[in-house]
């Protein structure tokens, strides 16, 4: 008989594991207490990028020394709340450790790139597979700045890309403004990265996938994963808020809420919500035609089924805090900014603003591999802003664990051992 795999969780990376597990004839119970693709899931809400370029961890060296400002700015693209700080503070401690030295930040980037350089392409075979192909668009990713120099001050960033293999194309400020003539002619210099794709309509996608493994035999069950019954160093069950849940194997893909799972099985693991906001703009006057990283802003801004969608931010708090919507309308404000086609005037029925939580580990790197109580858990959470892009090559280094095969990437970055 086929191994009962219960995968918990199913935003993008719950999703395509689901799918890929029971391509390869397992049985698949998918445990989700909302509805796959919902406003509940990181995945949902994302800025929609399918970015192999995103290997450039959040914290550089050096970070430390604006640490002060992130607090003192509630609305600034990275703050931290004050009354979380004693929260954070462990986790915070580790970020700086962790991206303490180039050679730390370098090895991060090469685990990110290992996850990430054929994330079009896996992602495109996915789609094909779940007869969703029409939401994948492979139209390159725009990074733009005001000038030159503001792109070179970030050196060490595009370095790593660079050295990840990911190659672009510059533009001047008539070759960029041809492109998207909607676009703020503040900026002047931008760089086209074209082997990149964004989704058309993340939560889409992600039932999408649901929907496929569903037809392939897999079942969904509504309820939430609570822990695990464990006899002998074996699993016997998943015990959820509606009962147990019989499984020779899991594997834990719930995003910010990971961490008492993993737990449960003796891994203490670094990770916090880095929430971040969106606003969707229906039917804009302007728009842009390619997804566009606002360098100075920091803020993508993205075409999609539903309208321009602006999305950014971080703000480490709590996963229970209350959202702060002024962040929202921080994101409008520059919505209107960079494309001074919009209406001052917005009507509130014409925007649909979002909070959630990205699942961020405090080095940069997600947990995947096997749980240490449990060699028959395989963790798979933990990936901050790479989430929707790194899901199927995740899940495909999964089922490779999950089949004893010869994994299709080095696992040994992402174990949860390293935080020991």
């Amino acid at each position: 008989m086929p191994d009962h795999v219960v995968v918990i969780g199913a935003g993008a990376v719950g999703a395509a594991t689901a799918l890929t597990l029971a391509r390869e004839g397992h049985r698949v119970t998918i445990l989700e207490p909302g509805e796959p693709g919902g406003q509940q899931a990181a995945s949902y809400g994302n800025s929609c990028w399918i970015s192999p370029e995103s290997v450039v961890p959040m914290g550089v060296p050096g970070i430390w020394k604006k640490v002060p400002g992130f607090l003192a700015d509630p609305l600034g693209p990275l703050t931290i709340r004050w009354r979380f700080l004693p929260r954070l503070a462990p986790w915070l401690a580790v970020f700086l450790r962790a991206n303490a030295t180039v050679p730390k930040v370098e090895r991060t980037s090469r685990a990110l790139a290992a996850l990430l350089h054929d994330a079009v392409a896996r992602h495109e075979a996915l789609a094909a597979e779940a007869d969703a192909s029409a939401l994948i668009a492979r139209v390159g990713h725009l990074y733009a700045w005001r000038d030159r120099a503001a792109f070179e001050a970030d050196a060490l960033g595009w370095r790593l890309r660079r050295d990840a293999g990911i190659r672009w194309i510059e533009l001047s400020a008539e070759e960029l403004h041809q492109r998207e003539p909607a676009l703020s002619r503040d900026y002047t210099f931008a760089l086209l990265i074209e082997n990149a794709a964004h989704v058309r309509d993340p939560g889409a996608l992600v039932a999408a996938y649901v929907t496929a493994a569903t037809a392939r035999g897999a079942t969904h069950l509504r309820g939430r994963a609570t822990g695990f019954k464990v006899e002998n160093g074996r699993l016997r069950a998943v015990v959820s808020d509606t009962g147990e849940i019989a499984a020779d194997r899991a594997v834990i893909a719930t995003g910010a809420h990971a961490r008492p799972l993993a737990a449960a099985l003796g891994d203490r693991v670094p990770l916090e919500s880095e929430r971040g906001y969106h606003v969707v703009i229906r039917d804009p006057e302007a728009t842009v035609r390619t997804p566009v990283m606002i360098g100075d802003a920091r803020t993508p801004l993205t075409p999609t089924a539903h309208g321009l969608r602006v999305a950014g931010q971080v703000e480490l708090a709590s996963i229970e805090a209350a959202p702060n919507w002024r962040r929202a309308e921080v994101l409008k404000r520059l919505a209107l900014r960079l494309l001074p086609g919009l209406p001052r005037d917005l009507p509130a029925e014409r925007l649909s603003l979002w909070m959630g939580h990205r699942p961020s580990i405090a080095d940069g790197l997600p947990v995947i591999g096997p749980a240490s109580g449990c060699a028959d858990v395989i963790h798979a959470f933990g990936h901050g802003h790479v989430g929707l892009a790194s899901a199927p090559k995740t899940a495909a280094l999964v089922a490779d664990l999950i089949a004893g095969r010869t994994p299709v990437i080095d696992p040994a970055p992402y174990r949860a051992a390293r935080f020991r």
